[in-house]
């Protein structure tokens, strides 16, 4: 079933990288704090998060993303991926809102 929630932007980022870091989707993740948050039982999901070799959490608690050897991130400098990361959640809101892009 589809549903809209209108969730604070520190939140949704928050729920974004825990399931990056997880290696899991987003609605993936949701489902399991909304069973356990009801007091459902899990679904055949094991509390250990997969780790992964590109993402890394320091100990400020921000995270480092690696990219893959060649991604075309890795050619970019730090304004254009703040041009693209503007881009996209931008398009992202735009599509939340259901308008056209």
């Amino acid at each position: 079933m589809k549903t809209t929630l209108d969730l604070p932007d520190e939140l949704v980022r928050e729920v974004k990288m825990r399931a990056l870091v997880q290696g899991r989707t987003v609605k993936d993740l949701v489902a399991e704090f909304l069973r356990e948050g009801l007091g459902m039982a899990a679904v055949g999901r094991s509390k250990q998060s997969p780790t992964s070799e590109r993402v890394e959490i320091k100990e400020s608690g921000l995270p480092v993303i690696r990219c893959r050897p060649g991604a075309p991130a890795s050619r970019m400098n730090v304004a254009d991926l703040l041009k693209l990361e503007q881009k996209t959640q931008s398009e992202e809101d735009l599509q939340r809102a259901g308008l056209a892009l």
